[in-house]
């Protein structure tokens, strides 16, 4: 483990993540500088310079820790170093040395809720039932009958118990059997890995964003999930139809209330570092705006969570506006962060569309609706492309949740496809040699290099859209109220101090007229780029896929 000195604070501000926006890079698909067709950490650094052109204020940094990569670095066997295929850690402190430089900050991925198998604490812990670190992860005896001790299942599919042959016990895993569980019920556990958050602290990143945050615990008494209830709500909001995993109700093999206190211990680190911050990702089917709600109230616990809520094919008034009203009721006095897409879902404009026709007016819409929402909100790479979901084949997937469900579930590598940074180079401009997942040729043909500076392009219109919100004070945290509207608008103001904003979106196929309440007298239009909207008197008429902003 290589030490760094403690970095000095890189902002003034310690409530510089409310309302702002984050970049997520997913390293080995960003840019291959080393030729071996694997993004790498030097890769991200000659691209900062375009991140910071976007306007965004941080970049959320996916996993590049040492791993075996059977789940893309998501199963890490060494907290404090650097995966050989990303770099150095002089390559991270470079990357991050830069990123201050350019005003951005760095946020970096914490898997804590499980380790690689190859991790030496689990090497250890399988070794015997009686090493130091026998309980540091979740082992149990099998039933009489030979069987798991629980019926509790993996999302990536099959039992979440694995027999070891040399404990004679089963482990558990909620991912890949490769994935072993921490147990948190273990002190020693927790300090382990809250000293492995001081060590990236120490190095001077501004912030984690917690994978699977819910995940952290398990029911102590080792009791079965119950079926979950057919028909349900939030049926598929955990994994997809094809998959048992959302058979059952997970009451006991995560969200366990133990996670509280320990959420506040994280805190309580983060908290001896000037102007850090957390962003949870919550998975808890329709608990999880409860859940959010536990993690974040309070200002003791974490500075904000995401959802999955808008990580689905939905693109209404009806589905935006209920998430965002499900959010404020639930959650008093915590924050969120929105996305539309990440490393984990379809990319979004694939799941709106209605066509390809549509897929550069969806895509500046999505980004003008998103960019007005209260709350921080969250880009993933290439959506400022309006990059549609790659369709790929089986022999080219390498996701293991997706090779495991194919056909019914193609994965996620079709949204994890290399960055196409240059038309005319092969590859995309990605990488010299043969990338570990193809550049579809629909992308290249919307690389980086023939959008920019074209006045018309998506990715002219994602900078002049985070422009736009970055000059309006009440889009950062200002307060929002929706209003009574038809099926096919979704309309809002968004208000702070002496600064009063309206946002009327059609997110149907066909022209709509609003006529507004008769307390919302519009001042004035205001040019929010790409909208076309109009209004007379109180009466605001919008085209198909478009918006109108005005002053009240």
């Amino acid at each position: 483990m290589t030490k760094a000195p403690k970095a000095a604070p890189s902002s003034v501000n310690p409530d510089w993540w409310r309302g702002a926006v984050i970049y997520q890079v997913y390293p080995r698909s960003f840019q291959d500088t080393d030729g071996d067709g694997i993004g790498d950490l030097k890769g991200v650094t000659r691209h900062l310079r375009y991140i910071a052109s976007l306007g965004v204020d941080a970049i959320w940094l996916s996993p590049f820790f040492t791993s075996p990569m059977a789940d893309m670095g998501y199963d890490v066997s060494d907290y404090c170093d650097v995966d050989p295929m990303f770099g150095t850690l002089a390559d991270f402190d470079e990357m991050m040395t830069e990123a201050h430089l350019l005003g951005l900050k760095v946020i970096i991925d914490q898997v804590i809720s499980h380790s690689s198998d190859q991790h030496p604490w689990f090497v250890e812990s399988r070794s015997s039932r009686d090493n130091p670190k026998a309980d540091w992860y979740v082992w149990a005896n099998a039933k009489p009958d030979g069987t798991a001790p629980t019926n509790w299942l993996s999302v990536f599919g099959g039992p979440a118990w694995e027999w070891d042959g040399v404990r004679k016990q089963y482990y558990m895993h909620n991912f890949l059997s490769s994935q072993p569980d921490l147990n948190f019920h273990n002190r020693e556990v927790q300090d382990a890995l809250l000293d492995t958050l001081r060590f990236w602290l120490d190095r001077g990143v501004d912030g984690f964003r917690l994978d699977t945050v819910n995940y952290y615990f398990h029911d102590k008494q080792l009791r079965d999930n119950p079926p979950h209830m057919p028909d349900s709500e939030d049926a598929g909001l955990d994994a997809p139809d094809v998959n048992p995993y959302g058979m059952q109700n997970h009451l006991h093999d995560k969200t366990q209330p133990e996670n509280v206190a320990f959420l506040t211990r994280l805190r309580a680190v983060l908290d001896e570092y000037p102007d850090r911050t957390t962003v949870g990702e919550v998975g808890d089917g329709a608990r999880s705006l409860k859940t959010v709600a536990d993690y974040t109230s309070g200002g003791d616990k974490l500075h904000m969570c995401y959802t999955f809520d808008l990580l689905g094919p939905q693109f209404t008034p009806q589905h935006i506006r209920g998430c965002v009203t499900a959010f404020e009721m639930a959650v008093a006095d915590g924050w969120v962060c929105w996305a539309f897409s990440n490393h984990d879902v379809n990319r979004h404009v694939s799941r709106f569309i209605h066509g390809e026709h549509e897929r550069e007016t969806v895509a500046k819409l999505a980004i003008s609706v998103l960019a007005t929402l209260r709350g921080s909100i969250c880009l993933y790479q290439g959506e400022e492309l309006g990059l549609p979901e790659a369709e790929l084949s089986f022999a080219d997937l390498r996701d293991p949740y997706g090779i495991r469900f194919w056909p019914a579930f193609k994965g996620r590598d079709g949204c994890r496809t290399p960055m196409p940074w240059e038309f005319g180079r092969d590859h995309a401009g990605f990488s010299t040699a043969k990338p570990w997942l193809p550049v579809p040729a629909e992308h290249r043909a919307l690389a980086v290099d023939g959008q920019d500076g074209h006045a018309h392009s998506v990715l002219t219109h994602y900078r002049h859209t985070l422009a736009f919100r970055k000059a309006h004070p009440a889009l950062r945290a200002g307060a929002m109220t929706f209003l009574p509207t038809n099926g096919n608008i979704l309309a809002f103001t968004r208000e702070v101090e002496d600064e009063k904003l309206l946002f009327v979106f059609n997110l149907s196929r066909e022209e709509q007229e609003l006529t507004l309440p008769d307390d919302c007298n519009v001042w004035s239009a205001i040019e929010m780029p790409g909208l076309t909207g109009t209004h007379s008197g109180r009466t605001v008429t919008v085209p198909a896929l478009d918006g109108f902003c005005g002053r009240l």
